[in-house]
């Protein structure tokens, strides 16, 4: 979260579209293999570059300005970028358009991700970077962007919405058969969509292949991204969250793909994965939230530069964005946090009256403090949802407001948003000097060494022993060789 405030201006309606979007939040970071940005065109100028040239068309230095901000700024790491040049020069020489200038931009988010946009922009995650155990998966995530690229999937897929579009747009969606002609082409969207995946993926795996990494990479990477995703959300979660693979092809159908486009070049074992070399060049890597958008320790969130924290209740996984700080339990309840501008002395249950909730039951608003800091709090209902909503003002025009959403307002979802409130605070600065950025180190395991010993070296993160496993690729009860490197993660 950084210290951006949000405007009221902006949230007329916010209430209704609150919790679906909060509840999708966490699958879509950690499952999204990819997303091609489309409307966007024009030659590119450099290889391996985070800004845009002078004289770039103006619709790619608009999307690369949106992209850049909306993943927490560039992440500027020299060693990292000079272990990623040769993997980007290997592959774009095998590749279907050698001739294309790519730019490859890291974005300092912990998100699992990498898109493309049509005129050359790759973009990977820091957060993909720490997942990946070799140069062959990196290899792998970025020719499958490639892919989207030479296969100018972008300016398909934007056709086709358009036609979508115009059919919503054009007809009478009380009409029966337009309501079918609709669906119908949203059916034909996602299918277009997951065929797009598919392709890519096999050009992705043609170009690795061909440069002479390993092409079981891919089916790989897919695979730590399903643990990955697993490790973040329970089972009762999940059941709870939209169904984000209805535009991409299912975890299973892509590894299974993956595997029999890798076959043709050879058994499991073909190739280079260039592991040390890649380990080498991300021993030290920040992991996880950057400390200027704040740390998440557990189940608590502080951010240093505000001086201000709060915990949620078991149970809950805390995603930190750069507009907001996410949170989802298993029961459901999703919760927004973030920062709003007031003048000083405003009237907060004024502000709760002001319109931008849908939904308030105005009875509801009561004034209360929490840590010796004024607060109110109010309930609202709209489209099905619940809402408990709360705004704390913590010195200055600092205001900072909680919104939970639920389908269902039970004991369980007032405890939880009151006991989240209850716990914000202005935070100590001997408290905020203990605080250390998290990174990833690389360790070699000793004899007799096993998942849980190694495992006992990492600090400062929920599940040690489960992240360990995914990150590594670990299987619990599976003996680690004597001189296997390993990642582990630490705030020392």
């Amino acid at each position: 979260m950084t210290t951006r405030r949000t405007a009221d201006a902006g949230l007329t309606g916010e209430a209704r579209r609150l919790a679906i979007g909060l509840a999708a939040a966490v699958l879509a970071a950690f499952l999204a293999a990819c997303s091609v940005v489309t409307g966007v065109s024009g030659p590119t100028a450099a290889v391996f570059n985070q800004t845009p040239p002078p004289g770039a068309d103006a619709a790619d230095t608009e999307e690369h300005s949106r992209i850049v901000a909306a993943y927490g700024g560039v992440f500027h790491d020299a060693k990292v970028e000079q272990m990623l040049v040769p993997v980007v020069s290997r592959i774009v020489a095998s590749s279907d358009r050698p001739d294309i200038p790519y730019r490859i931009t890291i974005l300092n988010s912990p998100a699992i991700n990498a898109f493309a946009l049509p005129g050359g922009y790759l973009y990977v995650t820091r957060g993909l970077l720490a997942l990946a155990n070799d140069s062959s998966e990196v290899a792998a995530v970025l020719a499958h962007e490639m892919g989207h690229i030479s296969a100018n999937h972008a300016a398909a897929r934007q056709a086709l919405e358009r036609q979508v579009l115009s059919v919503s747009n054009t007809s009478d969606t009380t009409d029966p058969s337009a309501q079918v002609a609709l669906a119908a082409g949203q059916r034909t969207l996602a299918s277009f969509s997951r065929q797009q995946e598919l392709e890519a993926d096999a050009i992705g795996i043609r170009t690795i292949g061909k440069a002479g990494y390993d092409p079981y990479a891919a089916a790989r990477f897919l695979t730590a991204m399903a643990n990955y995703a697993n490790f973040r959300q329970s089972s009762l979660l999940k059941d709870k969250q939209p169904d984000f693979l209805a535009t991409h092809p299912s975890t299973p159908e892509r590894v299974d793909f993956a595997r029999q486009a890798a076959a043709q070049f050879g058994p499991p074992g073909t190739g280079d994965v260039d592991r040390n070399r890649y380990l080498d060049g991300i021993d030290g890597m920040v992991f996880g939230d950057d400390p200027s958008q704040g740390f998440v320790r557990d189940r608590m969130f502080i951010h240093p530069g505000l001086g201000i924290g709060f915990t949620v209740p078991q149970g809950f996984v805390i995603d930190n964005t750069s507009d907001a700080v996410l949170a989802t339990g298993v029961d459901g309840t999703a919760l927004r946090f973030d920062a709003v501008g007031l003048a000083q002395g405003t009237d907060l249950s004024d502000y709760l009256r002001s319109g931008w909730i849908n939904g308030l039951d105005p009875a509801s608003i009561r004034s209360f403090s929490v840590n010796g800091l004024q607060a109110a709090s109010a309930e609202a209902a709209a489209k099905g949802w619940f809402f408990e909503i709360a705004v704390i003002q913590a010195g200055g025009a600092a205001t900072y407001r909680f919104i939970f959403a639920n389908e269902t307002r039970s004991p369980a979802f007032k405890s939880e948003s009151d006991e989240t409130v209850a716990s914000f605070r202005n935070v100590s600065q001997q408290e905020l000097a203990g605080l250390k950025a998290l990174h990833v180190h690389i360790v070699t395991a000793a004899p007799g060494d096993t998942d849980a010993i190694v495992a006992r070296r990492m600090h400062g993160v929920d599940r040690p022993l489960d992240l360990f496993r995914v990150l590594n690729d670990v299987q619990p009860g599976v003996a680690i060789q004597p001189g296997t490197r390993l990642k582990i993660v630490d705030d020392r």
